[in-house]
């Protein structure tokens, strides 16, 4: 047996090619692109990828057209992203999976090993979190319009091996633009539920990471201070700051993600009120 890829793109140039290269194994590789302008598709077609255009409304929207609309080759289907690669331990593990016709589970969840400034921001990235990487799409589904959640009847499972994300290859600039976009997604979805999730508070002892995510999101929503509360998490009690100057700059980043989801929560609100902004 072997497994299907499909890769989501726009404009990933600076990335598709190493991406690729560490799937020269994968005899079926599908590459969704959202209509791209720069030598996305060419660099596709070049390693001998299907290439699949399809407007980008969001990530839910094509990560579920991506797997109900187009027929792969093989059972398990492997999602990495563009600016990922994948190692030969993930692949001879993924391998040996799809080769097993007793497996009950339909999603396979992966760990990263996030690369900033040249180095493993292990502790200020939150290590260990785990991605869904490996699906069988007709027993799967996707959840939320920003950072998508994969869900299944059937179960999941881990893989060992890790792959490698390079986040920042694009530059600082495509970092923030694409955390404008999700923060914007984001106000939105707060203040549809309220300007605050509900708290599943049988989530802080579940043994879904995703799930216990999700509770501390909550909580950490109606927290005052929370881009401060965010660094300090990160930074200090998780021991970003044992990742250097890295370290350092990443959690400044993300607290100033959250800060970005905050004032936009706050602007939209009062736009509904007909306030000032």
């Amino acid at each position: 047996m072997s497994i299907s890829t499909l890769i989501m793109t726009l404009n990933e140039e600076e990335n598709l090619g190493r991406c690729l290269d560490s799937l020269k194994w994968c005899d079926d590789i599908v590459v969704l692109d959202s209509c791209s302008t720069d030598r996305t598709v060419e660099i596709a077609r070049a390693a001998g990828a299907r290439v699949v255009q399809h407007a980008y409304e969001s990530e839910l929207e094509q990560r579920m057209f991506g797997l109900t609309q187009i027929e792969f080759r093989h059972n398990w289907v492997y999602t990495p992203d563009a600016d990922e690669v994948t190692p030969d331990d993930l692949r001879e593990e993924m391998l040996a999976i799809s080769a097993d016709p007793t497996r009950r589970e339909a999603i396979f969840q992966a760990r990263y090993k996030n690369m900033f400034m040249g180095r493993w921001i292990r502790r200020s990235s939150l290590y260990p979190t785990w991605i869904t990487r490996m699906v069988r799409p007709e027993l799967v589904r996707f959840e939320r319009k920003v950072h998508s959640r994969c869900v299944s009847d059937h179960p999941t499972g881990r893989l060992k091996s890790h792959f490698i994300h390079y986040s920042f290859n694009k530059g600082l600039s495509a970092w923030y633009d694409k955390h404008n976009r999700y923060s914007s997604v984001e106000a939105s979805l707060a203040l549809s539920q309220g300007n605050h999730p509900r708290i599943a508070w049988e989530g802080l002892v579940s043994g879904d990471p995703a799930d216990r995510r999700a509770s501390i999101k909550a909580i950490a929503a109606r927290l005052p201070f929370r881009p401060t509360l965010r660094f300090v998490y990160m930074y200090l009690l998780r021991g970003g700051f044992l990742d250097g100057w890295a370290g350092y700059t990443y959690c400044r980043m993300i607290a100033s993600y959250e800060l970005m989801i905050e004032i936009k929560t706050e602007e939209r609100r009062r736009r509904d009120e007909g306030l000032p902004i």
